[in-house]
């Protein structure tokens, strides 16, 4: 072979710290709310998260080293390669070099253990026992199931039912890592029970099985239990830069400059602010770059949904945070992206978003699939049905490129692999699927909440 196609690092060149984009984000972040609509401190919060987390959540430190067992649970699977895409560029006849980060590599197949891992360690050192969940596709809930297994610690996961009726094998991959799996709404909670009681036929949501998961944590009498969040939260964000920071030593490695384009898929926002955070840092200093968040037409958080507070959760235990939302009583369309299924964003993100550091792009569900068939007879990997959405505008922008004649570098997250999955793909290829767009009347529906709420600086 006369050319590389995966680049790596060594255990020895990851990344020690994580890097914080609230530090540098231009314009005003606006704070969490409580009920009463006046900001909170970190008291708040103690009975839902460790005090070291929520130090991070708050935190505008630059730069907060990863723990030695951190870094020791991480080495299980990173760094991550990263790989040029040399099958699909030369299928597309693209002047463009692609590369992706390929974090389907993790033992639960996504970037999700980034953060698991973090999360339970800090739990543990907080002396907590047992961590509560929600999930939507069941990548974050087998993720924590994963993590909580390394550190001997209890996970209870509330996986959102029409994943949890489409993607069974998610479920086997909680239990085998000792974690429990129940289908939301449930009737283990009052916030499950409340929403059954007016939709006893609902699909669910996230914002459902977040408000079941919050409540469980809560109302343990024994006060040896916390709630742990796979998206969304500025300690996430935090803790999944160690993906951007490991593609600038491996781009920096083959004499790439910064990348041209960054692309990743956004529901919550983890996996595309663990890519771009590092990058967007850069843009901010001067640096010229697109930076591409993409997400479902059936869910279109930041392509038209307003910045504004809202809740997190549809019961409203959560805070008012600062964001693109929906409004917490979104119930989105069954497609099968059902980690892109969300009604809100993260808050970093969605100011990202605002300052005009981020395009935003909503796609089909259609294209998507089609561009993860492409990518699946080229590359080799089958992508996970939230990953296509990142491949699919990966695509337009080759394109876009052979069309203008330019030579560009784009850098693409692939998210997660697709192997559990595959009813979708089924369903695909048999022509069953169809696009869901969100149209007018129910927009104004849900979104109408949010006129209640205080507005954020703009």
């Amino acid at each position: 072979m006369t050319k590389s196609k995966k680049i790596f690092l060594s255990e020895k060149e990851m990344p020690k710290q994580w890097y914080n984009i609230a530090a540098d984000l231009p314009g005003t972040l606006n704070p969490p709310l409580g009920p009463d609509g006046q900001p909170i401190g970190p008291e708040a919060l103690a009975p839902v998260f460790p005090m070291n987390l929520i130090e991070q959540e708050v935190s505008t430190q630059r730069w907060i080293d990863i723990p030695e067992k951190v870094m020791e649970m991480l080495s299980i699977w990173r760094p991550s390669p990263l790989v040029r895409a040399y099958a699909l560029e030369e299928a597309l006849g693209t002047p463009a070099r692609i590369y992706y980060k390929n974090e389907s590599v993790s033992p639960a197949g996504s970037h999700k253990p980034n953060t698991a891992v973090a999360q339970a360690y800090y739990n543990k050192e907080f002396g907590i026992n047992k961590l509560c969940t929600e999930t939507g596709a069941g990548q974050w809930g087998s993720a924590l199931s994963f993590a909580c297994s390394l550190l001997d610690m209890e996970c209870k996961v509330f996986m959102v039912r029409v994943s949890f009726d489409q993607k069974p094998f998610r479920k086997m991959m909680m239990q085998t890592w000792g974690g429990t799996c129940i289908a939301s709404p449930s009737t283990e909670t009052q916030a499950g029970r409340d929403v059954l009681a007016q939709y006893p036929d609902t699909p669910g949501s996230l914002g459902i099985a977040i408000s079941e998961a919050v409540e469980a944590a809560v109302t343990d009498p024994t006060g040896q239990t916390r709630y742990s969040l796979g998206s969304v939260l500025n300690h996430v964000m935090l803790h999944q830069t160690i993906i951007g920071l490991e593609a600038k030593k491996q781009l920096k490695k083959v004499g790439e400059k910064l990348p041209d384009i960054v692309i990743a898929c956004a529901g919550g926002g983890s996996n595309f602010a663990g890519l771009s955070f590092p990058f967007i840092q850069d843009k901010i200093h001067g640096a010229e770059m697109e930076v591409i968040a993409v997400e479902p037409h059936s869910c279109p958080t930041l392509t038209k949904a307003p910045f504004a507070y809202d809740h997190g959760d549809i019961a409203k235990m959560t805070p008012l945070l600062a964001m693109n939302s929906l409004g917490h009583g979104f119930i989105p369309p069954p497609i099968h992206a059902g980690g892109l299924r969300y009604h809100g964003m993260s808050p970093l993100v969605s100011h990202a978003v605002k300052e005009g550091l981020v395009t935003p792009e909503a796609i089909h569900q259609l294209e998507c699939y089609e561009a993860g068939m492409l990518f699946a007879r080229t590359e080799g990997i089958i992508p996970a049905p939230e990953t296509t959405h990142a491949i699919a505008s990966t695509i337009r922008q080759a394109r876009k490129a052979k069309d203008e004649g330019k030579e560009k570098v784009i850098l693409f997250n692939f998210s997660g692999h697709g192997f559990m999955d595959l009813v979708g793909y089924d369903k695909y290829l048999n022509g069953e699927l169809r696009n869901h767009e969100l149209g007018d009347a129910e927009f104004k529906e849900f979104t109408e909440v949010l006129k209640q709420y205080p507005s954020p600086i703009l």
